[in-house]
Order: C-alpha cells, then structure tokens, then sequence
C-alpha cells in the first residue's frame, strides 16, 4: 500500500510507540510485506529466521524486535510486537470507512456500464465502460474494474486476505490494504470470489474469463486470455501467466508459477 503522500519516520514511531535507530525525518512512502517491498516502504519481521531477509529487501524502513544496528542504509523501529505494530500502521492510514448507499458516492463508474438491483458498490470503487454488474454482486473499497467487463450475481471482489498468525490465545489477523485490479474484456462468472491483497493488489489480465464458484486469493496475478474453469481454488501469492487454461476443480497451492499457455486438468 502506498501512502497518500509520505509521511515522516517519526510521526509513525509516535503511532507504534517504537524507538528508531534511523534519519527521524525520513520520509515512506508505503507499507507493504517482505515479498512486496520497494524502496521507501516501511515491512515488519518479528522471528530471527527471517531477519536477514527482511534487512536485505529493498524496503527502507523495518520493523523489528530486536536491538540491532541498521545495515544497507536503513532505519530500524524497535517493537516488542511488530505483527501489532504494523497492524495497528494499517488500521491508521487505511481505516474502514462505511458507506450508507448500495452504491458509494464517491464510486466513478463509466459510461454505458450497467449495474443490476442488489450490487453493492464501496467506496472509491473505479469501474470502465460499458460494463454489466448483475445482482447481488458486492465490490469491496478501491476495486478497479476496467471496460467490457461481466460480473454474474453474488460474485465478491475485495473481501479481506485469508492471513492469519497463530498465538497461543488464537489467531491474529494480518490487516489488508491492498486492492483487487481487474483488467478489460474479462467475464466473471457467478459465485466468484477474489480477495485483495495483504498489502499489494490481487489481479486479473485482459480477456481472462471465470467460470462459476471460482476462488482467487490475496496477491495472486493472473495473466490475460486464461480460462479458469468452475470450482477452481488459486492460493494467495500465485502467478498464472498469459493464455493459461485451468480445468473444472484444479486447485494451485500457493507461491506457485503456472506458465504461459500452460493447461492444467484436475487429477
């Protein structure tokens, strides 16, 4: 997730409560997980087996919770609890904000598009021309849909990331700021689901089509011209390339490559 504008490394030691070993008015400008880092970013790691990982990414700014000199031009922030921290971060810049109309104010939807009795359209919700929303169709905040794209009914685009860390009290849930990208041409088929991103953008190329009951988690990429048959389940983080063809029921185990003009048929 990019910020709006940058903010400066110590207002968001002040939000966390963490002490910093880095440039206090160093300016980041995003937050985003270790696999999606650039510079300007601010990540988190909270177990020594993925310190070094974390400080040789390309963010600027880690959260971490042990005392350790920066290395590679970084700023460190010191936190007992860096999962918290960084949650606490996401909540503060992309707070949950509630809409009171089935379809925001602030949605820009494009000339000639159509959208059905019962859809649900968030706030800042971007949809193209010439597109049909059928009913009961609900797209999260800060979806983008591009032209000539279908949706059939009860479809969900923008539901929150399947990511949860194990405590012994339960399960703690990792905040998503990241937004679901859909690209033109695409057909959508009923039933779907596709969860945005943990702090990146869960997408889908031009022409791609979904047949029904089809599954896409957080952070995954699919390329243009696929065909995702009925029943499929794509894990979080997974790329499928260009003019891939996954049969009815094929399941993708996460951080997987599927590749150009691949075909995949459940076993």
């Amino acid at each position: 997730m990019k910020f709006l504008s940058p903010v400066c490394l110590r207002e968001i030691a002040l939000i966390i409560d963490a002490d910093s070993n880095g440039n206090a008015d160093l300016l980041v400008t995003g937050l985003n997980e270790i696999h999606m880092v650039s510079p300007g970013d601010l990540t988190f790691v909270d177990h020594p087996k993925y310190y070094q990982k974390a400080l040789d990414s390309k963010a600027s700014v880690i959260i971490i919770n042990q005392q350790m000199e920066a290395l590679n031009g970084k700023s460190l922030l010191f936190s007992n609890d860096p999962f918290e921290a960084y949650t606490r971060l996401v909540k503060f810049y992309n707070p949950f904000q509630a809409t009171f109309s089935a379809i925001s104010p602030n949605a820009v939807i494009g000339k000639g598009t159509i959208i059905q009795p019962g859809a649900f359209i968030g706030n800042n919700v971007q949809i193209g021309k010439n597109c049909l929303i059928h009913s009961n169709v609900s797209i999260y905040d800060h979806t983008i849909i591009g032209d000539n794209v279908i949706i059939h009914a009860n479809s969900v685009l923008g539901a929150d990331a399947y990511y949860f860390q194990r405590k012994t009290e339960g399960y703690r849930k990792l905040e998503s700021c990241g937004k679901v990208i859909i690209g033109n041409n695409v057909e959508i088929g009923a039933l779907c689901s596709i969860d945005r991103g943990v702090s990146g953008n869960t997408m889908v190329g031009n022409g791609t089509k979904l047949d029904n009951n089809v599954q896409i988690g957080h952070d995954t990429s699919i390329g243009s011209n696929c065909l995702i048959g009925a029943h499929c389940a794509i894990a979080g983080v997974t790329r499928i390339e260009d003019d891939v063809i996954l049969w009815a029921k094929v399941a993708v185990n996460k951080d997987l490559v599927i590749g150009q003009g691949a075909i995949v048929l459940a076993t």
